[in-house]
């Protein structure tokens, strides 16, 4: 471990996925020592974009305490922080729920982990189904196994809109809070922005909008980006130079052109001439027909992907499916102003990802790595929270970090297997299968 790190407080991210969560609490002030992941593609990359994390490419159900403390080099340091989301598709408001779904148990996983790490206080994050009728139980006897293990908990729970957090998207997500006796129990963090009522109505957020401000725009999130289907190039690579200018104070802070007084994460060295996730997707004549006469703020009817308004927010990005439960492709939004699907970088800007952060160079696993993920804008909300009620004054290190073996965004499944040491089949590879909107 960096021992520069050590004037932080630190956290360990279990189901860390790309890294929104940890990105998130890395602003908020803390350092993420360790990450768990389980995916060796999503490892991959967040190794990329963290390169000063210990990366462990493992299965939760096989890994210790200990052994994450020996590959994090952390010995009996104390651990502030064990944050993460279990996968969630057991509890998923899409399609059927499953409440036997063996993915469930995963929760218990995360909440064995914090037994053994005994961190002084835990963040969990789910799907707002994880709270249905159908799950409660099972929520309310994670609730009673966390007390049990002497941690008190932050109740009710709390569903937290990104778009409450300056994320110009609607996406609600569930987050579990609860501290060691002994450690101050944090709050949950409250709203600062309040989405605009373009595209989802007033109604949908009530007296949110007299105080507070509103949240960007999707104008202000991607209207800086350049129209990608100028470039050929972008056929092959998802890779662009190409020069940034004008845009809102939104796009200039994501861009690292102006700083976030509330970012106190470590700087990232980067060319920012290069901006990445810009692959083309090849739509159909038809599609392209069908999504020109899709009016923004409104679905379109056969591929029902949405079309983004400029003067309103991005509706929830998905994930998809992974292959064990169909990999069907999550439906990409259609663009405000042009006869496409979002770029995974425009995602991104959605996302409050900034333009350093890389994803993985194809469409199909940079937009899982995004719908699986925290805006990382809500996970430093949470993460400042918890700061907070830790008496730790968030500090800023100076020293750059260097975004090293950035060869591993385009490794395939065997690639990044190779690289952590793990069987490829780990993850059931994809079926691919044609998407109705391209």
């Amino acid at each position: 471990m960096n021992k520069s790190l050590n004037k932080r407080p630190i956290a360990i991210d279990l189901f860390a996925g790309v890294g929104g969560l940890s990105l998130g609490f890395e602003q908020a002030g803390f350092d993420v020592v360790a990450a768990v992941e389980i995916d060796p593609i999503h490892a991959a990359v967040h190794k990329v974009n963290f390169p000063q994390c210990s990366v462990i490419c493992r299965d939760v159900r096989g890994l210790t305490g200990d052994e994450i403390r020996t590959e994090a080099g952390l010995g009996h340091q104390v651990v502030d922080a064990v944050i993460g989301g279990p996968p969630c598709q057991g509890f998923s408001l899409m399609g059927h729920r499953v409440l036997h779904d063996p993915r469930n148990a995963l929760v218990f996983h995360f909440l064995r982990l914090v037994e053994e790490l005994k961190p002084r206080v835990f963040v969990m994050e789910n799907v707002p189904g994880m709270a249905t009728a159908s799950h409660t139980s099972l929520l309310s006897e994670l609730i009673e196994r966390f007390q049990n293990l002497g941690y008190r908990v932050r109740l009710p729970y709390q569903i937290l809109n990104a778009a409450n957090f300056g994320v110009p998207q609607d996406r609600r997500r569930l987050f579990l809070v609860g501290a060691k006796r002994g450690t101050a129990l944090p709050d949950y963090p409250q709203a600062l922005t309040a989405p605009p009522p373009d595209n989802f109505g007033s109604n949908a957020y009530g007296h949110l909008y007299t105080p507070l401000p509103s949240c960007p725009t999707s104008r202000e999130a991607i209207r800086d980006l350049p129209n990608i289907e100028r470039f050929e190039s972008l056929l092959e690579t998802d890779q662009l130079r190409y020069r940034l200018d004008g845009g809102s104070n939104y796009a200039l802070m994501l861009r690292g052109e102006i700083s976030d007084p509330t970012d106190f994460s470590h700087t990232r060295q980067h060319d920012p001439s290069v901006l990445t996730g810009c692959l083309r997707a090849r739509h159909t004549t038809l599609s392209r027909k069908r999504f020109a006469s899709t009016r923004p703020g409104s679905t379109e009817p056969v591929s029902r992907f949405f079309r983004i308004s400029y003067d309103g927010i991005c509706n929830t990005l998905r994930a998809g499916t992974a292959t064990d439960r169909g990999a069907f492709s999550a439906p990409r939004p259609i663009h405000p102003a042009h006869a496409r699907c979002i770029s995974v970088r425009e995602a991104a800007r959605l996302h409050s990802y900034p333009d350093w952060f890389r994803f993985h160079r194809t469409i199909w696993h940079g937009f899982r790595q995004i719908g699986n993920s925290v805006p990382p804008r809500l996970a430093r909300a949470v993460g400042a929270a918890i700061l907070k009620a830790l008496g730790v004054k968030p500090v800023k290190i100076e020293e750059a970090i260097i975004l090293k073996h950035t060869e591993m965004v385009a490794f395939n499944m065997r690639e990044a297997a190779a690289h952590f040491g793990v069987d490829p089949r780990v993850i059931p590879p994809r079926k691919r299968a044609a998407s109705i909107g391209n």
